[in-house]
C-alpha cells in the first residue's frame, strides 16, 4: 500500500507542470483577443457607396465645385494634310548641253544662293560653238560695213538697187545668226562678250536657279551628265505651305482666310499657326475630298520639311456647346471622365459641434463632413478660353455639382486604393 501511494505522488508531480503551462498559454491567448478587436482600420477612399473624401482632404487639396455649363466656344473642322512647296520654290538643275562632270562645289543639305556656282561640266563641243560665234561676229562686222557703203551709194543714185538689197539681206541674216549663237552660249553659262574677245573655254558652269537647300545630288566627279536628267534639286523651305484634305460634309464650313492650328505629330505635338488662302474646285481622285491650301506663319523657323504629315484644326467660327473647365477632365484607361458629387454626410457629433459653434467658427463646424463622388465618362471636343467641350455618355441629375478643380487628386486616390487591393 505504501508503495502505491508513493507512485501516485510521483505521477502527480510530473503532471502539474504540464497543466500550469497549458493554463498559462490559454491566459495569454485570452489577453491577445481584446487587443486585436480594439484595432481600428485606416479610412479608405473608396467604399461600396462610392469614392469619398473628408472635409479636411477637400480643404487641403483645394477641390472646387461647379456645374456643367453652356459655353460659346469656337467650332473647328479636324483635317489632315501634307506639307508641300510651291512649284516656283523648288527647282531641278539640268543642262542644255551634256558633258563630263569636272567639279562639284556643294553638298547635300547645304544652303545655296541664287546664281551660286554648283558644278562645272566639260564638253569639247562648246569650243566649236564659241568658234562659230566668233566667225558670225566677223561676218556681221563685214556685212554691216558693206550695207552702210551700199546705203550711201543708193542715196546718191550711184549704185544699183539689187546690190543694195543683197547687202541689206546679208546684214540682217548675220545679225540673226549672231543673236542665236549668243543665246546658245548664254544658256550653257558662257558669256557671249567673253567669247567675242577670244576667251575660249571647254567648261560649262552650272549655277543655282533659286536660293534654297540642296536635295539629292545625282552626279559625281567623272560621270557623264546628260541634258535630259537633273543633276540635283533645290528646295526653298521658306515658302512651305500645307495641303489639307477637306471632306465633302465640311466643305461648306471652310473658307479662305480662316485660321488653322497645325499639330506636328513628329515634333512632340508642336502647334503652329497658319491661314487658308485657297480651295481647289475639284475632288481628289475617289476620296471625295478637296484640297485646301494654307500658308504657315514663320514656316522657316519651325524646321518644316516637304512631305511631312500634319493634323490640323480649321477655326470655322463659334457655337454654343456643353462644356466644363478643362481641369475637370481626367484620363484613365484610355477614357476621359468627370467627377460629380453624389451626396454629403455629416457625423452626429459634428452636428452637435456645429450647433455649439454657431456662426463663430464655420471651419470647425464643417470639419465632420464627408463628400461622396462618382465619375461619368465623357467624350471631349474643342478647347477654348479654359473650357473644353464634352458629350456625356450617361445623363447626370439636374443641377448636380461637378469637381472643377482637384479632379486629378480624386483619380490618384482611387488608383492608389485599387493598387492596394482595397
Amino acid at each position: 500500500m505504501k508503495l502505491t501511494l508513493k507512485n501516485k505522488s510521483i505521477q502527480l508531480l510530473l503532471i502539474l507542470p504540464v497543466l500550469l503551462f497549458i493554463i498559462t498559454g490559454t491566459g495569454c491567448n485570452q489577453k491577445k483577443v481584446p487587443a486585436q478587436s480594439d484595432q481600428t482600420e485606416a479610412p479608405k477612399s473608396k467604399t461600396d457607396e462610392g469614392i469619398h473624401l473628408s472635409q479636411s482632404q477637400i480643404d487641403a487639396v483645394g477641390i472646387s465645385f461647379g456645374t456643367v455649363e453652356e459655353k460659346n466656344l469656337k467650332s473647328v473642322v479636324k483635317v489632315s494634310g501634307q506639307l508641300d512647296v510651291p512649284p516656283q520654290n523648288k527647282a531641278e538643275v539640268t543642262l542644255q548641253m551634256g558633258g563630263v562632270v569636272k567639279q562639284i562645289f556643294v553638298l547635300e543639305g547645304g544652303y545655296v544662293h541664287k546664281g551660286q556656282k554648283l558644278a562645272t561640266i566639260e564638253n569639247n563641243q562648246l569650243i566649236q560653238l564659241q568658234q562659230d560665234y566668233m566667225t558670225a561676229m566677223s561676218s556681221l562686222a563685214y556685212a554691216q560695213k558693206e550695207y552702210e557703203r551700199q546705203s550711201e551709194l543708193n542715196a546718191q543714185n550711184a549704185g544699183t538697187g539689187k546690190i543694195y538689197q543683197q547687202s541689206e539681206s546679208t546684214y540682217q541674216a548675220d545679225q540673226a545668226r549672231v543673236k542665236a549663237l549668243g543665246r546658245q552660249l548664254s544658256q550653257v553659262g558662257i558669256s557671249p562678250v567673253s567669247a567675242a574677245k577670244g576667251n575660249i573655254t571647254a567648261e560649262i558652269p552650272v549655277f543655282a536657279p533659286i536660293s534654297g537647300t540642296i536635295g539629292k545630288i545625282n552626279i559625281e566627279t567623272g560621270s557623264f551628265a546628260e541634258p535630259s536628267k537633273p543633276l540635283m534639286n533645290i528646295v526653298d523651305k521658306s515658302k512651305v505651305h500645307c495641303d489639307l484634305m477637306v471632306y465633302e460634309k465640311d466643305l461648306a464650313k471652310v473658307k479662305a482666310g480662316q485660321k488653322v492650328n497645325f499639330i506636328l505629330t513628329n515634333q512632340n505635338n508642336t502647334t503652329i499657326i497658319g491661314r487658308i488662302y485657297g480651295i481647289n474646285q475639284s475632288f481628289e481622285n475617289e476620296s471625295k475630298s478637296v484640297i485646301a491650301h494654307a500658308i504657315i506663319d514663320n514656316s522657316a523657323k519651325n524646321n518644316l520639311i516637304q512631305g511631312m504629315y500634319v493634323s490640323a484644326l480649321i477655326d470655322v467660327g463659334n457655337q454654343t456647346t456643353t462644356a466644363v473647365p478643362t481641369d475637370a477632365i481626367v484620363k484613365s484607361g484610355g477614357k476621359e471622365y468627370i467627377y460629380y458629387l453624389k451626396k454629403v454626410e455629416e457625423k452626429p457629433e459634428a452636428k452637435e459641434d456645429k450647433e455649439k459653434a454657431g456662426d463663430k467658427d464655420d471651419d470647425k463646424a464643417s470639419a465632420g463632413k464627408t463628400y461622396y463622388f462618382d465619375k461619368a465618362e465623357v467624350v471631349t471636343g474643342v478647347s477654348d478660353l479654359g473650357y473644353t467641350e464634352i458629350k456625356l455618355l450617361e445623363e447626370l441629375p439636374t443641377g448636380v455639382k461637378i469637381v472643377t478643380k482637384g479632379a486629378f487628386y480624386i483619380l490618384s486616390s482611387v488608383s492608389a486604393t485599387d493598387e492596394d487591393g482595397n
